[in-house]
């Protein structure tokens, strides 16, 4: 199992980065520079999970959503992935600070086959810049 840990700072509030993190509208795909329109597809959507399957062609998930409404916490559980398969997922905790919020994110992975192992074992390493740059538009972080 891989787990990676980083964090960064928004100039949203709090509730904003909720909001912008389960906000599953057509709008996301644009929204998020690691998700393609094509790859994108709400299956099931309640007041406070969502399930659905994001990314490209090179690197998808299906995954469950769960907040709740003013919490600080957003759980995403991989239902299945191309690289990863099931298990493992995303943690965001929004904590706020002067001019916006931390956002402390935690990623597991549970690699299935050799190519997901072998891009697990880089992903501590690999993955905190990427995932920060990437975050970093749809969170206003800087």
């Amino acid at each position: 199992m891989a787990v990676v840990r980083f964090h960064l700072v928004s100039t949203l509030a709090p509730e904003d980065v909720l909001a912008v993190l389960t906000d599953f509208s057509s709008s996301r795909a644009e929204a998020w520079p690691t998700i393609d329109a094509k790859h994108f597809e709400v299956h099931d959507l309640g007041d406070t999970w969502a399930e659905v399957t994001e990314g490209t062609a090179a690197a998808w998930e299906r995954a469950r959503y769960e907040w709740k409404p003013g919490g600080d916490t957003v759980t995403i559980t991989t239902l299945d992935s191309k690289l990863f398969g099931a298990g493992g997922g995303w943690v965001f905790r929004m904590t706020p600070v002067a001019g916006g919020t931390r956002v402390d994110v935690e990623l597991t992975r549970e690699p299935t086959t050799l190519k997901g192992k072998m891009l697990a074992a880089l992903l501590p390493v690999a993955a905190p810049p990427s995932l920060r740059k990437s975050f970093a538009g749809p969170l206003q972080a800087g």
